[in-house]
C-alpha cells in the first residue's frame, strides 16, 4: 500500500512540494481546484526538485471553516490517482480525517500529514497503528478559527517540545512506533512573529527529540511583517531564506510553494556544505 519516502535526516533535507486542492488556501487558494490542474501542478513540482507532494483539500489558514471528509475526498482522489498514475513520486496526504488517509492510503497515498497531531480524530491512532506509513505531528495552538486569537505560552519552545513528548508517548501507546513520526513545530498555527522567530531561532532544540523535523514557512504572513510584502506570492526570497537558516538548524524537510527556487538554494547549501554529500533520510 505504501513504498518507503525519500532519503532524509542527517544530510541534505528534501523538499515537499505544497498542492492545495482548496478554494481558499491564504497563497494559492483557487489555482489547482481543477483536476488536471493539479496534477500538471504536482508532476511540475516533481520535475523541479521536490521529493514529496503533500496534497491538502482543507485550508488550515487562520479563520478557515472545517471541509468535510466526503468534500475533501472527492477533491483528493482525482489528483492523487492523476499523479500516481504518472510518477511514483512519495505522496503525503494533509488531513486530519481518519476516513480521508484511509482512502488515500488505498489508493496509494504514502505518508499521513496531520496539522492537528493525530488529535482531531481519535480513530487516526487505530488507523495509522495499522499502517506502516511515516506520520507528520504538528503543533496548533487551538484550531485554524481560533488559533491567531492572542496566541501564548510560558515558554513557546519548551511548551512545543512538550507537546511532542506527549504525542509521541499517545503514539506509542497507539501502536505507532516513533521511528515512523516526523515533528512540524508549526510555524504561524498559533504563534506571533516573535514565536514563530524563536522556534526558528532555536530549532536545534528540537533534535532533542531525535526525530526529523519538517518546516513550513513558505510565504507566510509572518514573512510579510518583516518584509513589508502584502502578496504571498511575493515572499518566495523571504520564504527561501527562512526555510535555509531552518535547514540550518536541523531541518530535514521543508515544506514549500516554490520548489525551483528552494531546490537552486539548497543545491547551493549542499555544494558548501559537502561536495560528496548525499540526500538524507525521512526515516
Amino acid at each position: 500500500m505504501t513504498r518507503h519516502p525519500p532519503p532524509a535526516t542527517r544530510h541534505r533535507p528534501v523538499l515537499m512540494g505544497i498542492l492545495n486542492t482548496t478554494p481558499d488556501s491564504f497563497s494559492d487558494g483557487g489555482r489547482f481546484l481543477k483536476p488536471d490542474a493539479a496534477v500538471r501542478r504536482g508532476l511540475q513540482m516533481e520535475r523541479e526538485g521536490a521529493a514529496i507532494i503533500d496534497i491538502g483539500a482543507e485550508s488550515t489558514r487562520p479563520g478557515s471553516k472545517a471541509v468535510s471528509p466526503k468534500e475533501q475526498l472527492r477533491r483528493l482522489l482525482p489528483v492523487l490517482r492523476g499523479i500516481r498514475k504518472r510518477s511514483k513520486i512519495t505522496i503525503s496526504i494533509d488531513t486530519q480525517s481518519a476516513l480521508v488517509a484511509s482512502a488515500c492510503l488505498e489508493e496509494g497515498a504514502d505518508i499521513i500529514n496531520d496539522v492537528s497531531a493525530l488529535q482531531q480524530d481519535r480513530r487516526m491512532l487505530k488507523l495509522l497503528a495499522r499502517c506502516a506509513c511515516p506520520v507528520i505531528i504538528m503543533h496548533m495552538l487551538g484550531t485554524p478559527r481560533t488559533m491567531q486569537k492572542d496566541p501564548r505560552y510560558k515558554e513557546v519552545v519548551r511548551d512545543i517540545l512538550a507537546f511532542f513528548r506527549e504525542r509521541l508517548r499517545a503514539c506509542g501507546e497507539a501502536g505507532i512506533s516513533s521511528s515512523r513520526v516526523i515533528v512540524d513545530p508549526g510555524i504561524g498555527f498559533g504563534k506571533t512573529l516573535e514565536h514563530n522567530l524563536e522556534i526558528l531561532r532555536r530549532l536545534d532544540e528540537f533534535q532533542a527529540l531525535k526525530r526529523p523535523i519538517m518546516i513550513g514557512v513558505s510565504r507566510k504572513s509572518f514573512l510579510g511583517r518583516i518584509t513589508g510584502e502584502d502578496n504571498p506570492s511575493g515572499r518566495v526570497t523571504a520564504s527561501v531564506a527562512a526555510g535555509l537558516a531552518a535547514v540550518s538548524k536541523g531541518a530535514s524537510i521543508l515544506r514549500v510553494h516554490d520548489v525551483k527556487e528552494h531546490a537552486d538554494a539548497l543545491g547551493i547549501w549542499a555544494a558548501l556544505n559537502s561536495a560528496k554529500q548525499e540526500p538524507s533520510t525521512v526515516l
